[in-house]
């Protein structure tokens, strides 16, 4: 990417802050960004993972928030068969029970929770993005969103397993998911600002890297706290959720000592927040115009990012009620899916600076796709499939998303990072609905869980179709 041009081919007024930011001097040469800033940088990644991990996917909400602890009383009884266990909602002669209902419920309204948070995360995620291009205040962006999470993970201590706090639960995730990925807006687009156009790739894939096998880490942390208090001991998803916070905390400290504020940017105006929505509209339309490559990127990345997010959302769900796997396995299978994602972005990050992004995730989305049909065509084969595909397809995910995240960090300009990425999380949002629709569709045409894996299959293959057919200059192409 040279300085005379913007990604786009059309000329872009530069100045001095928009240079140094993506690591450039005003004279053309690359400023050498200190060690310690990009490992502070990438902790921040780490920092959050806990609640990405244990919170949102595979401990609090799964275990706790929607499990039959927040049941009625008499509801939750009348679910225990004679010898002690309770009802297996998957079998047929149980699913029109009160218990399997209500176990519904939770889920349902867990749904309508997270939906809501998605809505407010598509309202001010682009616009908050160009606020911070326009103040210069990204890293106190970040250190808000990170005190946020930390104290909305606090909270859920007080959740008592009672139905009457189901909602105070609910929402403080929901509240939590939107003030992190409000912090996300402005992490990615500091990536700029601790990497050069050479190194660019290998960062995102350490800050992915790290995010990931934090996550394992943070897993291996917190479940021997659930066996020894108890699985059924509120207790133990209490302290689960004090741990998650003080862990976001202490290693979110690197970052916020380290990592220098963001300059503003001249070329972004200074305007009220309403106002902020009248000057995206206008960016948007510009952005179309000049930089088509980047829109056309991002809705294409939009389908694909979604069939990322179907892998890990339902990837348990197909593992134990598809494939039989036991609560252990299922665990046990999600620190192996995390500590192979994490491995492997790590390494694809110099495979990224080496081949180019777009290659990069045009080879991981195609290893998504036949995983994805490779573990239907072989279902018969029992569980040694899954294994194998699922977690290859776990190697496949973490490379797509830090590449995802290098090869728009290549297409934007340096002063409307924060807005791009803004712009990036709600084009992700956009799409979220994709994959749960195309898993219950295939569920509902073909009956049975396995088939759910075409859906997800299938909206990887329509994003990477997108993608080929978007017209990148050379420069970033390749």
């Amino acid at each position: 990417m040279s300085d005379e041009h913007s990604p786009s081919g059309a000329e872009t007024p530069i100045n001095t802050a928009a240079l140094t930011a993506f690591g450039r001097q005003d004279d053309g040469e690359t400023a050498e960004i200190p060690r310690k800033q990009v490992i502070s940088w990438a902790m921040w990644d780490w920092a959050l993972q806990p609640f990405n991990t244990v919170i949102l996917t595979f401990v609090w909400v799964a275990l706790y928030l929607t499990s039959r602890m927040f049941l009625e009383p008499g509801v939750r009884e009348s679910g225990m068969l004679a010898d002690g266990s309770y009802m297996n909602c998957n079998q047929s002669e149980f699913i029109d029970s009160a218990y399997c209902h209500g176990l519904t419920d939770l889920s349902t309204w867990w749904g309508w929770a997270n939906f809501a948070a998605g809505i407010v995360i598509l309202v001010l995620a682009p616009v908050l993005g160009q606020q911070a291009d326009a103040r210069g205040n990204k890293k106190k962006w970040v250190i808000g969103a990170t005190i946020g999470v930390a104290l909305l993970q606090f909270a859920l201590f007080f959740v008592n397993a009672d139905p009457a706090y189901f909602w105070f639960g609910a929402f403080a995730v929901a509240i939590a998911a939107v003030v992190s990925e409000i912090g996300n807006v402005s992490y990615y687009a500091m990536l700029s600002e601790v990497s050069t156009p050479k190194n660019v790739g290998r960062i995102s894939g350490l800050g992915w890297g790290l995010g990931y096998i934090g996550g394992v880490v943070a897993l291996i942390v917190c479940i021997p706290v659930l066996f020894l208090v108890g699985q059924s001991e509120p207790l133990a998803f209490k302290l689960v959720a004090v741990i998650c916070a003080v862990w976001t905390l202490v290693f979110s400290i690197p970052m916020f000592r380290n990592v220098p504020e963001s300059p503003a940017y001249a070329t972004s105006k200074k305007v009220g927040f309403f106002r902020s929505y009248a000057v995206l509209a206008k960016n948007i339309a510009n952005l179309f115009r000049t930089n088509r490559p980047t829109f056309w990127f991002m809705l294409a990345a939009a389908v694909y990012r979604d069939g990322l997010a179907g892998v890990f959302a339902f990837g348990a769900v197909l593992a134990a009620q598809g494939f039989g796997f036991s609560f252990l396995e299922v665990i046990i299978f999600g620190l192996a899916a995390n500590l192979v994602a994490g491995v492997s972005t790590l390494l694809a990050g110099r495979i990224d600076d080496a081949i180019g992004p777009r290659r990069l995730i045009v080879i991981t989305l195609t290893g998504l796709v036949l995983m994805a049909f490779v573990v239907f065509a072989l279902k018969d084969l029992g569980t040694i499939v899954f294994w194998i595909c699922g977690l290859l397809l776990c190697a496949f995910v973490g490379p797509t998303q830090a590449s995802s995240r290098s090869l728009l960090v290549r297409l934007t300009p340096p002063d409307q990072q924060g807005e791009i990425f803004g712009l990036y999380a709600t084009t992700g949002r956009v799409a979220s609905f994709l994959s749960p629709l195309a898993w219950s569709l295939f569920l509902l045409w073909f009956g049975g869980i396995v088939y759910g894996v075409l859906g997800i299959g299938l909206v990887l293959l329509i994003g990477l179709v997108l993608l080929l057919f978007v017209r990148f200059p050379k420069d970033v192409g390749a």
